[in-house]
């Protein structure tokens, strides 16, 4: 019996059940325009799953974290392979880093959209940029890690640079890499509300941010909740995907 609580507990569900109700006890003292309960929210999510808008708005607002997250990886991993194996590329570019990756990825939405129009480009460079600086700061971590005996085995074996980098700088780095991607991930799904309630007609950032005109606030919540069930499930997946494969590095979760 004690296992059966104690799993019910690890898995959340009493904690889920606690902010229903807390949920449901707010709404009383309030009107639906203003605090919807969570009957009312359901309602209003019936109604945009059945008209087609709320899996319209998921598939656009999904395709475009993906894609600017994609772009992220494919820039970011090199990056920070690079930066993390050659002091010279450190010297050059870690201050670039350094600077911008604290300036906020929706401080540049105004830039992007004058830069590259209204269209998916400007929504995805923002994405790009919000994604891509986990990726390089844990990449150049996971680079950082790697105890130096392994570059000298390498060396031994009759490896230069360029194979070492490729036998050992690369596969060594993996574990941090894939943490990167997860962070990258999840910032991509926050910074994707942000370009759809400012500069797109579609998306879950789109449905939240228009909904107030209508005082739809049950179709805000709904927006609200999707989005946070999209990232938990899109974290738990590459959760998974990385516990798999880090189990070859001997890294355990």
């Amino acid at each position: 019996m004690k296992n059966v609580t104690r799993r019910i507990i690890k898995s959340g569900i009493i904690s889920w059940a606690v902010l229903f109700v807390i949920w449901g006890v707010i709404s009383l003292f309030y009107t639906e325009a203003f605090f919807p309960s969570p009957f009312e929210t359901f309602v209003g999510f019936k109604e945009i799953v059945l008209n087609g808008k709320l899996w319209e708005d998921i598939s656009i607002s999904v395709q475009r974290v993906l894609l600017g997250w994609s772009r992220a990886l494919l820039i970011g991993i090199p990056v920070g392979l690079l930066i993390g194996r050659f002091r010279i590329v450190n010297w050059f570019i870690e201050p670039f880093i350094n600077f911008f990756r604290f300036v906020p990825a929706i401080g540049f939405l105004t830039l992007f959209l004058m830069w590259f129009g209204v269209g998916e480009e400007s929504k995805l460079i923002l994405i790009t940029y919000a994604s891509i600086f986990p990726i390089i700061i844990n990449t150049i971590a996971g680079v950082n890690t790697i105890n130096p005996v392994k570059y000298q085995a390498a060396e031994s074996l009759g490896a230069n640079r360029l194979q070492s980098f490729i036998t050992v700088t690369i596969p060594g780095s993996v574990p941090s890499i894939l943490t990167g991607a997860r962070l990258g991930l999840s910032t991509a799904i926050i910074s994707i509300v942000g370009a759809e309630m400012l500069a797109a007609n579609s998306g879950l950032g789109y449905l939240v941010y228009t909904s107030r005109l209508y005082y739809r606030t049950d179709y805000i919540f709904v927006g609200i909740v999707t989005l946070g069930i999209l990232g938990f499930f899109a974290d738990k997946s590459l959760r998974y995907v990385a516990k798999k494969s880090l189990k070859h590095y001997g890294v355990t979760e």
